[in-house]
């Protein structure tokens, strides 16, 4: 599992520089991905937990995940490049994290759609970033999965939207620990690069 950059005149130096600067800050996708994980956990040890304490759960993650974002696609020094996709994935999150603190008393069902949305908008994103970073490194797998992942969970919410709340918080915290250990795998990733 070995991550380079690679050379040669396919590769801009615009997308080095995107790298780069994700490989300096790969502390930030650990710590977001750490984040999904403790959230899954308290889901997981609170299967009992009401729609509203599921609600103010979700919006504490998606606040923190949003700001860890945003944080990423700002720390770089200098130009270096558009990071706009990770920004943007930022900004989703807090307004996600932000209605779901004004809108407690929403129902069981648009509570779901809401997350599915969330997962599908953040998947697309992540998609997007693997692209245009899938001819810089070699496991670009990492966010390819991620994205994939969150869109086949926002998939899942809007398909089966009638099931039980216990299945509803199980789905979610599995989903919150397996999109968070992507997360963990990609950062490390990006840390062996900022090593090379």
């Amino acid at each position: 599992m070995s991550t380079h950059v690679e050379s040669g005149p396919h590769v801009g130096p615009m997308a080095s520089l995107v790298l780069t600067s994700l490989a300096e800050n790969w502390w930030l996708l650990l710590l977001r991905g750490l984040a999904a994980i403790a959230f899954g956990v308290i889901a997981f040890l609170w299967p009992g937990i009401t729609l509203v304490a599921l609600t103010y759960l979700f919006g504490i993650y998606a606040i923190v995940d949003g700001v860890f974002a945003i944080w990423a696609a700002f720390s770089a020094s200098g130009d270096a490049g558009p990071r706009w996709w990770l920004g943007l994935s930022g900004v989703v999150s807090i307004i996600a994290g932000v209605l779901a603190f004004a809108y407690t008393g929403m129902t069981a069902l648009v509570l779901l759609m809401f997350i599915a949305a969330w997962a599908i908008i953040i998947g697309v994103l992540q998609l997007y970033a693997a692209v245009r970073l899938r001819k810089l490194i070699n496991n670009e797998w990492w966010l390819i999965l991620s994205g994939l992942l969150s869109i086949a969970f926002g998939a899942v919410l809007v398909a089966w939207p009638g099931t039980g709340a216990l299945a509803v918080i199980w789905t979610i915290a599995w989903f919150a620990v397996f999109f968070g250990c992507m997360f963990v795998g990609l950062a490390f990733e990006l840390k062996k690069l900022k090593r090379t």
